[in-house]
């Protein structure tokens, strides 16, 4: 198993097993250790990973952090756990203290889902206030996977990573500072906006207007970004699955291009919420879409015989058919593609039906 899918197999067993989690120890043992087992550590040799690792503070002796990273008999990466339930914002102070007076090149901080890399950017032996690289194994992006891959055993380079480290940090600050932009507007970039279009004073009332158009624009804008992505790939796919005619089968299919089934972006939308709503409790590499004429089908194991539901979206109204364990029809009219998600518990029952039954 590469690393790829051994810390994307950790992520899902650490959200089945958190509730369980009661204790600190219990949050090391069964999410912090994995962790660094999957970062190609061995976490039963003191040599390479020693838990409970001495930093003395001043005048302050015998001050222990929860684990210390061994490179050729020095600590390079200090580590300090809570219980996964903790609030980490309330625990960087007691790491930073800890780096400032070990040689450690990196802090990490974790609660065994959420975890935060540290170093000196700003000023050398003393931990940055902010860290330069933060994950949620729960939920890790590609590009995440790729950045902590740099922490496995077998490539870790100090100065690979540290030439890095300023670009992720001030990237994740700045993709931040744009999310909170296009959540809510701040009053200096709607009056530049605002500057650009308006041909007069920008007034208390207009700026007010203004907000609310930036805010509505910065929406249509990811909306067409995300449309024209799903067309892309629903294009793509199209010239990937469908075999090159021949000659003489042109003609023939050029008559019966009328007919010709075409799978829309809502269609490919619908399928995508079907697939995040059972996402939960199986692979959605298990979970396939079949175009016809009359409905868009969504399958189990690419199986007619494990139908999970059907969406009816190309005539005047729009309609959900789910089905129960006798394979029963139930078609419901919906307003629009977010209504499928009211139907969460039949699609997730139908399927926990195909997985138990034989």
């Amino acid at each position: 198993m590469d690393f790829k899918d051994q810390v994307k197999q950790l992520g899902e067993r650490i959200g089945k097993l958190k509730e369980q989690i009661q204790t600190e120890e219990a949050t090391k043992n069964a999410f912090i250790l994995p962790f660094l087992q999957s970062l190609g550590y061995d976490v039963f040799n003191p040599l390479e990973i020693l838990p409970e690792f001495t930093c003395d503070i001043g005048t302050k002796k015998g001050e222990k952090i929860d684990y210390a990273i061994f490179n050729d008999g020095a600590p390079i990466i200090l580590i300090e756990c809570k219980h996964w339930a903790q609030n980490l914002d309330l625990h960087d102070n007691q790491l930073l203290r800890y780096f400032n007076v070990s040689q450690a090149k990196f802090g990490i901080l974790t609660n065994g889902i959420q975890y935060r890399f540290y170093t000196d950017l700003v000023q050398t032996n003393k931990m940055d206030e902010k860290p330069f690289f933060e994950i949620d194994v729960t939920e890790l992006k590609e590009n995440q996977i790729e950045e902590l891959k740099k922490f496995h055993k077998s490539y870790f380079d100090i100065d690979n990573i540290v030439n890095t480290a300023s670009e992720l940090k001030y990237t994740t600050e700045l993709k931040a500072l744009i999310n909170a932009e296009i959540s809510s507007p701040s009053a200096e970039l709607v009056r530049l906006f605002a500057k650009q279009v308006y041909p007069t004073i920008i007034t208390a009332k207009v700026l007010e207007q203004f907000t609310l158009l930036t805010k509505k624009s910065f929406s249509q804008v990811i909306s067409d970004i995300i449309t024209d992505r799903l067309k892309s790939a629903l294009n793509s796919e199209k010239e990937n699955t469908q075999p090159k005619p021949e000659p003489q089968q042109q003609a023939i299919e050029s008559e019966s291009n009328q007919k010709k089934i075409d799978t829309t972006v809502e269609e490919m939308e619908s399928f995508f919420i079907v697939r995040a709503i059972l996402r939960q409790i199986i692979e959605g590499n298990r979970i396939f879409h079949r175009d016809t004429q009359s409905y868009f089908g969504i399958l189990l194991d690419d199986t007619n015989r494990k139908p999970i539901c059907r969406l009816y979206l190309n005539g005047g109204k729009k309609y959900i058919a789910t089905f129960d364990e006798s394979k029963k029809e139930n078609k419901t009219e919906i307003s629009s593609l977010d209504d499928i998600y009211n139907h969460s518990e039949a699609l997730i029952k139908i399927v926990e039906y195909y997985k138990t039954s034989k």
